[in-house]
């Protein structure tokens, strides 16, 4: 029974460390109604993937996967920067249509931005444009930092429909409706969604700030995975941003958003000035104070210490610090440009205890005050912090429906980095999330799936990086042996010692010796018992005899190895105590021939067994 129970807590064991090195970690989420082809395809190996091109099903405002190897439709802007020197101001970045750096799935390829510390740009134009109107907007697309990410940026902009939208003229001013996707720099990590809300009254674009997401972002700029990042904006003024069909952030577009949508109702007037008697003044001097005529302001903070005691020893006439005697002027050491040499200073060694003029140290002063100030008082004119006075806000509105933005007709990539090879695939704008989250199981889907397979378990990881670290192995040998002592110090068998420590105290009792003394203590109380009235002898006489017929019809007790090799012992032991014992037996039984025979005959049973 004790093996078959250790047997378990180490089956228990061996099933949760199992575990621990089967588990990826990797969560699948639900990616459409239609599953059929990805489950058909799960089973085989990355190599042998049948993929293909995603189509979009449904009302699609535009839709790319670069998987024909050209840029169709796609524009490089030949257009320069602002403000900046001109070597730098032109968008020469380089763009390629390519597959992953790992992880590829055959067929399968996205556009690579490729130079590092430049300006990029290119757009397309979108099927038709966007209207803000009674649908929602679903824009999204997939991201790798193939390479990682030191600083720069993988978003898109959602370009307005204006009658001067020219894509080769696409650069960092041009007028855009949305703003959305990852950037960073350094350990900022952001997901943008910003948005360009018009001000009715003025007719000024200004941009819309979401709030900052609930989620750490750095895993999905440093992990080198593909991520798929979706803006979903509704028509009720609400919105979503999903990283990998997740939600990490969500809120509305009246209450969300920095700077908000509408302004405040009032604003400062800005004509309005502090009056020259506002007193705001809390606490001032109390008038009425007078300064204490034992107040003496001439004591300094610090006097000299007048105990202290020039140290024996102290040097006044050695300087602290003497010429080397050792160095040696160098030998190129021209003194007619160099000037003089003299050698380098060195701490006096005479002056192990002091050199110099010696001077008592500076102490505290007890009767030093310091300038007398009177204390402060409540300002009993005090008017309180001044303000401008408010008045209406002249250029107050009210908003109630942001979601109804300037529409837009093409999407485009304005980035500067200093990092290449980030890589973009499978953009999709339509305004049902079903077809979008078809389009990401037909397209993101087998990137995660090869990506899956691909990954080292956790076992391979540790031996990995043990290779490269040796010290990890005595961290996994403590690791690893702490549970597995623990296990078996609390499910090993015990053995069960209870007949054992009563054979010992049965032991105990056959070889201890008895001395006269205690004999005589014996049958004064067998005489006491005697004495009792009859009913109990009665009694007594019962139960004695009936454990005397329990000992002798019983069957002899199995005795262990040690039990008769204790017997044996106290056996020759007996012999050398024989005749004294033997007498003392004997008085106790004369002492006892005044009870009748059964009482007698009992004596002797037990005198013989002992």
């Amino acid at each position: 029974m004790h093996f078959q129970a250790f047997g378990l807590c180490v089956g228990l064991l061996f099933i949760s460390v199992n575990a621990e090195f089967m588990d990826d970690g990797v969560e699948m989420e639900d990616f459409g109604e239609n599953p059929e082809k990805i489950e058909a395809n799960e089973g085989e190996p990355s190599s042998e993937i049948k993929y293909r091109t995603p189509q979009p099903i449904g009302e699609v405002y535009f839709a790319e996967t670069f998987d024909s190897g050209r840029l169709t439709g796609w524009v490089l802007s030949k257009a320069k920067k602002d403000d900046i020197d001109a070597e730098i101001s032109i968008y020469d970045g380089r763009w390629e249509i390519e597959e992953l750096k790992a992880n590829q799935v055959p067929g399968d390829r996205g556009l690579v931005l490729k130079s590092r510390a430049k300006h990029h740009a290119i757009s397309a134009i979108l099927v038709k444009p966007f209207i803000f109107a009674d649908k929602p907007l679903i824009v999204q697309y997939e991201v790798n930092f193939q390479d990682g990410i030191d600083c720069g940026g993988a978003y898109i902009k959602l370009l307005a429909d204006t009658d001067d939208l020219i894509l080769e003229n696409f650069y960092d001013k041009t007028s855009y409706t949305i703003m959305f996707g990852p950037d960073t720099c350094g350990e900022d990590y952001k997901l943008h969604f910003i948005f360009r809300h018009k001000h009715p009254k003025t007719g000024v674009f200004e941009e819309k700030h979401a709030k900052l997401p609930d989620v750490d972002l750095k895993k999905f700029f440093t992990d080198r995975k593909t991520h798929l990042y979706t803006l979903v904006m509704n028509p009720n003024d609400t919105f979503e941003v999903l990283v990998d069909q997740t939600v990490v952030n969500k809120g509305s577009l009246l209450e969300d958003v920095v700077p908000p949508i509408n302004p405040p109702k009032e604003i400062e007037d800005p004509t309005d000035k502090k009056p020259d008697e506002w007193d705001e003044r809390a606490k001032i001097p109390d008038p009425s104070a007078v300064k204490p005529e034992d107040w003496d302001e001439s004591e300094p903070a610090q006097i000299e210490d007048s105990s202290a005691v020039k140290p024996n020893g102290w040097l006044d006439d050695e300087p602290k610090y003497i010429p080397n005697p050792h160095a040696e002027k160098p030998s190129d050491w021209n003194e007619d440009m160099d000037g003089e040499w003299e050698a380098p200073q060195i701490p006096n060694p005479a002056c192990r205890i002091g050199c110099g003029e010696w001077k008592r140290p500076m102490i505290d002063n007890p009767k030093y005050k310091g300038v007398w100030r009177p204390p402060l008082i409540d300002n009993p004119s005090y008017q309180g912090i001044w303000s401008p006075r408010k008045i209406p806000n002249p250029d107050y509105f009210e908003d109630d429906h942001p979601f109804l933005l300037t529409s837009f007709r093409a999407l485009g990539l304005e980035l500067w980095t200093m990092t290449s090879d980030i890589y973009f695939d499978n953009f999709i704008i339509c305004s049902e999330k079903e077809i979008a989250d078809r389009w990401a199981a037909d397209g993101w889907r087998w990137k995660v799936m090869v990506a899956d397979a691909n990954e080292p378990g956790a076992f391979k990881q540790l031996m990995a990086a043990a290779q490269e670290s040796p010290w990890l192995w005595l961290v996994y040998l403590v690791t690893a042996g702490v549970p597995i002592a623990l296990m078996t110090l609390f499910c090993w068998p015990r053995k069960v010692k209870k007949k054992y420590e009563d054979s010992e105290y049965k032991k105990s009792d056959l070889c201890k010796p008895q001395s006269k003394g205690a004999l005589e203590q014996e049958v004064k109380e067998e005489k006491s018992v005697l004495e009792k009235p009859t009913d109990l002898e009665e009694e007594k006489k019962q139960s004695d005899g009936e454990i005397l017929e329990k000992e002798e019809e019983g069957e002899p007790e199995e005795k262990s190895e040690e039990e008769i090799e204790i017997l044996e012992a106290q056996a020759e032991g007996d012999k050398s105590n024989k005749s004294g014992s033997e007498d003392e037996m004997k008085e106790a039984d004369e002492s006892t021939g005044s009870g009748d025979g059964p009482t007698k005959s009992v004596r002797k049973r037990r005198v013989r067994k002992d």
